[in-house]
């Protein structure tokens, strides 16, 4: 009974140690002078895709791998030898020298090493090497990729397999395979294709008439395609960028709607909310490592609270006495914001701070073939909505919003029937410093946070809250949307800095044509 496991265990093992080792035909050419065979040789030998093979890769990438006088190659450890053709360690042999690399075969060496990855057991792994492919194929990868593509289960990872063997095989002998090649590469939404296959158009590149109508079919094809997805990211960065347009005007447009206070320290707001955020991330980090992607839930009630306590001291301290003399309240809140800003100084330093995204919040979805859609960003466009939502649910829904509305179109018959107008004006101005601090937190998610963040947003929350109506939510979430899609439709076509131009002399023609924005008030505030 022994004696037949023992049998039974060397039959396992013989297919294994098959498998392990590598044809001396397939080494022999890595030792000889022909640049072509030698690559073709680490292709085949890629190919093969056994941890042996990677093995010698690995060494004739590293300068590891010697030749023998009779053509045999061995990698070789200080004094001890590895013979691959028999996955056994020898003696190491008389008169071998190093296998000389140059740059084409280097370079063939580190594709074929990457390529390799292709059989990782992580989707990661694989789906990085796929992505690092497309940059440049070799078709003396096809096998290799061949192999990966069978054994493929991911959608995503096939989908880009299948784009590389097409694009391997445009430099196809046949023109058969290379007509097919251009009409597989029909589906594919990379633009990075289309000088591929216009340099098949060019004089020279392509003698089959087929194959170069296939190809001029194709360009249009992915022309549309590309296209269309640029529409659809303007569109969905316009709307983000607009979600935080939004957050950062609607605290002001509710103060400034209510108090008429031109409140130049707003954007300071936004940054208390921002250095919360940071805080409740090093809380986090330190005393609750376990649950450090959970600080973001932590931040939000934080930043409201902080953000609205500071509204609520600046509105006792300093604008309670400059009520009608906006003028004051400018020259005042500008003095204010400047010392905030250096107090942030102070206790922070001067460098920004790193806000990290939580894990669920990096990376991003495919749509449309090639078009991400960050998580990040996602995530503030839902929080933008809920927002607007709570705000409107406090305007419309509760007592305080009936105060806060009655204050707004008559202050003096508000005050005659009993409405403490003092208290409402303390309140609401708490209510849009605390939003501004949630406004600092969606900020703090797509960059680092300074000093300064809150001057980058100042003068476009005063032009979403001019351009909607003073004191309108509905032309509030319109203006900052509508200025979003503008700004992301002219980038591209005018540069950042003259579309920010072509959008403020827009805004001034408007206002000069429709004073009120584009939502006029149902009553002003009578002092």
């Amino acid at each position: 009974m022994r004696l037949l496991r023992r049998i039974l265990l060397l039959l396992c093992l013989l297919p294994l140690s098959a498998q392990a080792a590598i044809s001396p035909n397939l080494l022999k050419p890595l030792s000889g002078d022909d640049p072509d065979t030698r690559v073709a040789a680490v292709a085949q030998i890629a190919a093969l895709a056994t941890p042996e093979a990677a093995k010698v890769l690995q060494a004739l990438q590293d300068d590891s791998l010697y030749a023998a006088p009779d053509g045999k190659v061995y990698i070789v450890d200080g004094e001890q030898a590895y013979d691959p053709a028999s996955g056994k360690s020898v003696p190491l042999p008389d008169g071998i020298d190093g296998v000389m690399v140059n740059n084409r075969l280097r370079s063939a060496v580190a594709g074929a090493l990457s390529g390799l990855k292709l059989l990782a057991p992580e989707r990661a792994t694989r789906l990085a090497a796929a992505q690092a492919l497309q940059q440049s194929v070799d078709p003396a990868q096809l096998p290799l990729i061949h192999k990966a593509l069978a054994q493929e289960s991911d959608a995503e990872i096939q989908q880009i397999l299948q784009v590389l063997i097409a694009s391997a095989n445009l430099h196809a002998p046949d023109a058969a395979t290379r007509k097919q090649a251009v009409q597989d590469l029909a589906g594919s939404s990379d633009a990075r294709l289309l000088p591929v296959l216009q340099a098949m158009l060019d004089k020279g590149g392509e003698p089959d008439e087929a194959v170069q109508l296939a190809a001029i079919d194709t360009m249009g094809q992915i022309k549309g395609r590309v296209a269309r997805m640029e529409f659809a990211g303007n569109v969905f960065y316009g709307i983000s960028l607009g979600s935080v347009l939004l957050l950062a005007a609607l605290g002001l447009a509710i103060t400034f709607g209510l108090m008429g206070i031109i409140n130049m320290a707003h954007g300071e707001l936004l940054m208390i909310g921002a250095y919360t955020t940071y805080l409740c991330q090093l809380f986090f980090r330190t005393y609750l490592p376990g649950l450090q992607d959970a600080y973001l839930l932590a931040a939000l009630p934080a930043a409201f609270l902080v953000a609205g306590l500071v509204g609520v001291t600046l509105e006792r301290t300093v604008i309670r006495w400059l009520y009608g003399r906006p003028l004051e309240t400018l020259l005042a809140t500008w003095g204010i914001s400047l010392i905030l800003m250096q107090m942030v100084r102070t206790i922070f330093g001067a460098q920004n701070v790193e806000v990290a995204n939580p894990a669920w919040m990096s990376g991003g979805v495919t749509v449309l073939g090639g078009l991400v859609l960050p998580y990040n960003r996602l995530a503030i466009i839902v929080f933008a909505v809920l927002v607007v939502v709570a705000v409107w649910l406090i305007l419309n829904k509760t007592r305080l919003g009936l105060f806060v509305r009655a204050v707004t179109q008559n202050r003096r018959m508000a005050d005659c029937v009993g409405v403490a107008t003092g208290k409402v004006d303390m309140l609401t101005f708490g209510l849009g410093s605390g939003i501004a601090g949630l406004g600092g937190v969606a900020l703090s998610q797509l960059g680092n946070v300074g000093p300064d963040l809150g001057q980058s947003y100042i003068v476009d929350s005063f032009m979403v809250v001019v351009l909607g109506g003073v004191g309108q939510l509905a032309g509030t979430v319109i203006a900052a949307l509508g200025l979003g899609e503008v700004n992301k439709f002219l980038e591209p076509v005018a540069g950042a800095v003259l579309a920010k131009i072509a959008i403020l002399v827009f805004i001034i023609i408007f206002i000069q044509r429709r004073p009120q924005g584009l939502f006029a008030m149902k009553g002003r505030s009578v002092e």
